[in-house]
């Protein structure tokens, strides 16, 4: 190879060389740089805990007698006479009050003179059927027109005996919706009893959460402004089964020791200790975990402990207090909701704890 050979091979290597220098370079600097790895957004953190414990509530209700019966007659007809007053006490079996028994008497008489006229063609059925001259289902019908006259009779006489009324025990007579002269339906009351050895009681409306967590036979404090400042040891004696509908309050009683000062309608308060929650019990997260809330839904961000990432949850809610925001579903005791910086949080996000919190 000549010397205009090798120069020429020199000329081509160097650029080559330079080529691939130039590539090199535009490819180190126009590449994008690597994505910067977004910093974890630092939250704060409660856990979720169930409303146990203990708590005092005190609640207003309304003292009445143990039991308290209306009385109505039987039938319809004019009062004749209400012989006690509203504040009279009465003794067990005491007549209180009479329907006009007029028509009544003329009823059980008609009644009675049906069950003779039936025996008597029962009678000369059987005599005609032992002589041959009838048939068996002759005297079979005069039976069964004796046995309806007689429960007719019978029935007449219970109307003519709840023409009067009695005190069903030892009481006081607590109202007298009824005058004489008026006409009363059957079941409308003429007179409401007081039954005296039934003692005296304290009812209270408790709402449903308040409710689940009180138990017969717990003590109450019971204070009744008319009787004086001094409270009374009271005893929860029945808890209601059912809310009422109007409501949703459930009726709870605290009978009351025997005291003369009582008085059926007497305003008063107990205070009662509440018991801990049972297992399925409303639980409680702080009220700043909540957010986009309308009427009884709401959401919150639950911290999943092992990706540390955190999950957009709706619950519903309960009541609101001092110390946070009842959720009745959607949690689970011992979840932990974010609490802090919310606004700045999405679904899926990656936190870590702030300074200052315990590592999870």
């Amino acid at each position: 190879m000549g010397l205009a050979g090798v120069m020429k091979g020199r000329r081509v290597g160097a650029a080559a060389v330079g080529l691939a220098l130039a590539v090199a370079g535009c490819s180190t600097e126009d590449a994008p740089p690597p994505a910067a790895r977004q910093p974890a957004q630092p939250v704060r953190v409660a856990e979720v805990m169930p409303v146990s414990g203990t708590a005092e509530l005190n609640v207003a209700g309304t003292v009445r007698l143990k039991r308290e019966t209306p009385l109505s007659f039987n039938t319809p007809g004019r009062i004749a006479a209400i012989l006690v007053r509203e504040g009279d006490r009465v003794s067990a079996g005491q007549v209180l009050a009479r329907l006009d028994a007029t028509a009544l008497g003329a009823a059980q008489a008609s009644a009675r003179a049906e069950v003779v006229r039936a025996q008597a063609e029962l009678g000369r059925s059987e005599d005609l059927f032992r002589k041959g001259w009838v048939t068996s289902p002759r005297v079979e019908q005069a039976r069964a027109s004796m046995a309806a006259a007689q429960a007719r009779a019978r029935a007449a006489g219970f109307d003519v005996s709840l023409a009067v009324l009695t005190a069903p025990a030892a009481g006081i007579v607590l109202a007298r919706p009824g005058e004489p002269g008026q006409i009363a339906q059957p079941g409308q009351t003429v007179l409401a009893i007081g039954e005296l050895n039934q003692g005296f009681v304290l009812r209270l409306p408790l709402a449903d959460r308040d409710a689940a967590r009180v138990r017969p036979g717990q003590p109450a404090r019971v204070t009744i402004p008319a009787i004086g400042p001094a409270p009374l040891a009271g005893q929860v004696s029945e808890v209601g089964a059912r809310g009422a509908d109007g409501t949703g309050t459930f009726r709870i009683e605290v009978a009351l020791p025997p005291d003369p000062r009582l008085a059926s309608g007497q305003i008063g308060s107990a205070r009662l200790t509440l018991g801990p929650a049972t297992a399925d019990a409303p639980l409680l997260v702080p009220a700043t975990a909540l957010f986009a809330a309308r009427a009884d839904e709401g959401f919150v961000y639950v911290l999943e402990p092992v990706t540390r990432r955190v999950r957009q949850r709706l619950v519903t809610l309960g009541g609101i207090d001092a110390a946070g925001v009842t959720v009745v579903a959607g949690l689970k005791a011992g979840e932990k909701v974010v609490t802090t910086g919310i606004d700045r949080l999405r679904d899926g996000q990656v936190v870590e704890l702030a300074g200052g919190q315990a590592r999870l």
